[in-house]
């Protein structure tokens, strides 16, 4: 569904040349579910512009659907749906006159535009809203219009950039009870950016990591997780003596490289912390080693991208930067 090889994108700003995206490669099949993460500023909403039509590339090339998006984005647009950052709804017309529109802008007649809007309306739980004006409904019932308004004209492969940004646990949860309903009845290709790495962790088949506008990490969250090697047990104690004698002591359970101290802090990575845990624990209590906090947990892709980037996800804001008054650099011809 995706094939795009060095994909880039430049601007001119300030009579500075500013590189968003550097070469970017990404393969998505048809039916799977991958997540693009990064910080902000990373380039994965840049990426997503351009995959979707919305910013042309400077460099690379990319076919989406079967189509090259530089040479025939009509039909790339015919192809996909894309549920951008911001509600696409208007504020002031009924939600059903909303859906109708839109699948007639996409060809559709008025017939099928009609039985195609019930239909998402009652696939997306929104037929007792359909009377009323977007501007009425909740961040969640919102959202899940504007899915309804990306699938109008029943595309093979949706884009979500953000999907559930805003939304309490609750329409989180369900928003993403239906994206996956939708896939599983009718095996649409999801590429989604997202800044809740649980949910990712939770619904994705592959996690591709943006950092500096490059691809830095793409695997399954499980592989990406295991790279790191293993779990991790992680005490504190009373002293910092007492940590470099826990040290000591956990360097036999692992390996040197694998301990780490910081202040009072030990942190251990090894197979199976859960079992290791109570073991280590009688280790430093015969060395005399008061421990006040101990725990053990399983990597998480929150510590993946710690790991690839040297910072937290949250730590950088929400979106990729946008340069809507700045020129695209393009490719000496």
């Amino acid at each position: 569904m995706i094939e795009a090889r060095g994909l880039g994108r430049s601007f001119r700003t300030g009579g500075q040349t500013v590189v968003a995206v550097h070469g970017i490669d990404l393969t998505v099949a048809e039916g799977e579910l991958v997540a693009l993460l990064g910080p902000n500023g990373a380039g994965k909403s840049t990426t997503l512009r351009m995959l979707t039509t919305l910013l042309p590339p400077t460099a690379g090339t990319a076919r989406v659907a079967g189509a090259d998006v530089r040479t025939a984005p009509e039909w790339v647009r015919t192809a996909i749906g894309y549920v951008g950052q911001h509600h696409a709804a208007g504020e002031n017309h009924r939600v059903r006159d909303e859906l109708v529109t839109q699948g007639r802008w996409y060809g559709l007649g008025p017939r099928r535009s009609r039985q195609r809007a019930d239909h998402l309306l009652d696939l997306l739980d929104l037929t007792a809203l359909a009377t009323r004006r977007p501007a009425t409904l909740s961040g969640g019932q919102r959202r899940r219009v504007d899915i309804a308004l990306g699938l109008m004209h029943q595309p093979r492969l949706l884009f979500l950039d953000e999907p559930s940004a805003g939304l309490d646990p609750r329409s989180r949860a369900d928003i993403w009870a239906q994206i996956l309903r939708l896939r599983r009845e009718h095996g649409i290709t999801v590429v989604l950016t997202t800044h809740y790495l649980d949910e990712a962790d939770r619904v994705a088949e592959r996690v591709v990591i943006v950092d500096a506008g490059r691809v830095i990490a793409d695997g399954t969250p499980a592989r990406l997780k295991a790279a790191l090697g293993g779990d991790q047990i992680r005490i504190t104690t009373e002293t910092p003596a007492d940590a470099g004698v826990a040290a000591s002591i956990g360097a036999r359970f692992t390996t040197p490289e694998r301990v780490g101290t910081d202040g009072t802090a030990v942190t251990l990575r090894l197979v199976r912390a859960d079992r290791e845990l109570p073991r280590f624990l009688r280790e430093l209590d015969h060395a005399g080693v008061t421990v006040t906090t101990a725990a053990s947990s399983r990597p998480s892709l929150d510590d993946v991208f710690l790991t690839l980037t040297g910072r937290r996800l949250r730590e950088s804001g929400d979106a990729d930067p946008v340069h809507p008054a700045t020129d695209p650099v393009h490719p000496a011809s």
